[in-house]
């Protein structure tokens, strides 16, 4: 049996768990998660961009075809 842990609390995941849920042992640490990637206390690792390279970026158009 392979042993998990829920990334939010730490609580060992079982077979009882919500399949809905996973990889959290719950909808609340599955929230809480969500929670914390959008006021940011999560981010992805990269350089930060210069004012230049940010006004050369495309723009992202939603009801663009192009894929």
């Amino acid at each position: 049996m392979i042993s998990a842990k829920c990334p939010t609390c730490g609580k060992s995941l079982t077979a009882t768990i919500d399949p809905t849920a996973l990889p959290f042992c719950s909808p609340r640490c599955k929230q809480i998660d969500l929670g914390r990637w959008l006021k940011e206390g999560y981010v992805v690792p990269g350089r930060p961009l210069d004012e230049d390279e940010l006004d050369e970026a495309p723009a992202m158009d939603p009801d663009s075809d192009d894929e």
